[in-house]
C-alpha cells in the first residue's frame, strides 16, 4: 500500500503537449534552420544566463523577446508565444491528476516561468482552480532545479518530500527532487508516465 500523498506536476511538456515539436514547428515557420532555438538560447553562454533570468523572473518576457529576437535574426513581436504557439494541453496526464485528486490526493504544479506577458503560457489551463497548489518560478525569484523551491513547494503541499512524487520532462530536474526525498518521474510518454503514477499512488489514474 502507497504512502504517497502528494503528487507534484511541471507543466511544460507535462500538462502540456511536448515543447520540443512546438519549437522545431516554429523555426520552420519562420525559415530558421533547424536547431537553431537550442543553440541560441539553451547552448549559447549568455543565451542560457537570460533563459535562466527570465524564469527566476530578474528579467521581463519582453526583455527576453528583444534579447532572443536578437540572437535568432527574427521579429521580437510575441515571440515567447509564436515559439511556443503549437503547444496543447495533454489531456492524459490532466486526466490523470483529475483522478488523483478525486482519490483524495493532493496536486501541485511546480512550473518554471517563461513570463506571464504578453503571452501567458498558462493561459486557459484553470490551475488555481484544478490544483491544490501552483508555483511558478518567477513569483519566489529562483528555478528549478534550486532546492528551496521544491521546498517551499513541500510546504505549500503540507507534506514531506517522502509523500510526494514528481513528474519533470527536463530529466536533471527529476533527479533534483529525488535528492531531496522526492519519488521522480521522467515524462517521456504521457500513457506510460501515468501507468507509473497508478502503480507509485496505488490508485488507477485511467479511471
Amino acid at each position: 500500500m502507497s504512502n504517497r500523498t502528494g503528487l507534484i506536476l511541471d507543466f511544460g511538456g507535462v500538462l502540456t503537449t511536448p515543447l520540443l515539436p512546438a519549437v522545431l514547428a516554429f523555426e520552420q515557420r519562420e525559415g530558421l534552420p533547424q536547431g537553431a532555438c537550442l543553440t541560441a538560447l539553451y547552448k549559447d553562454e549568455v543565451g542560457v544566463r537570460i533563459t535562466s533570468d527570465l524564469e527566476r523572473g530578474a528579467v521581463s518576457q519582453t526583455e527576453w523577446n528583444e534579447f532572443a529576437g536578437k540572437m535568432l535574426g527574427v521579429s521580437p513581436d510575441n515571440l515567447m508565444g509564436r515559439i511556443f504557439g503549437d503547444l496543447r494541453p495533454e489531456p492524459r496526464l490532466i486526466n490523470a491528476a483529475a483522478a488523483a485528486r478525486r482519490a483524495g490526493i493532493k496536486v501541485g504544479i511546480l512550473s518554471n516561468s517563461v513570463g506571464l506577458a504578453p503571452w501567458d503560457l498558462y493561459d486557459g489551463y484553470e490551475l488555481e482552480r484544478l490544483y491544490d497548489v501552483v508555483v511558478i518560478s518567477e513569483h519566489h525569484l529562483m528555478r528549478k532545479p534550486d532546492p528551496e523551491l521544491f521546498e517551499i513547494t513541500l510546504k505549500l503541499m503540507d507534506l514531506p518530500a517522502s509523500e510526494c512524487i514528481f513528474v519533470d520532462d527536463t530529466e536533471p530536474y527529476v533527479r533534483a527532487a529525488e535528492q531531496l526525498g522526492l519519488a521522480g518521474v521522467h515524462n517521456q510518454d504521457p500513457a506510460q508516465t501515468v501507468a507509473t503514477l497508478s502503480d507509485l499512488l496505488g490508485v488507477d489514474l485511467t479511471a
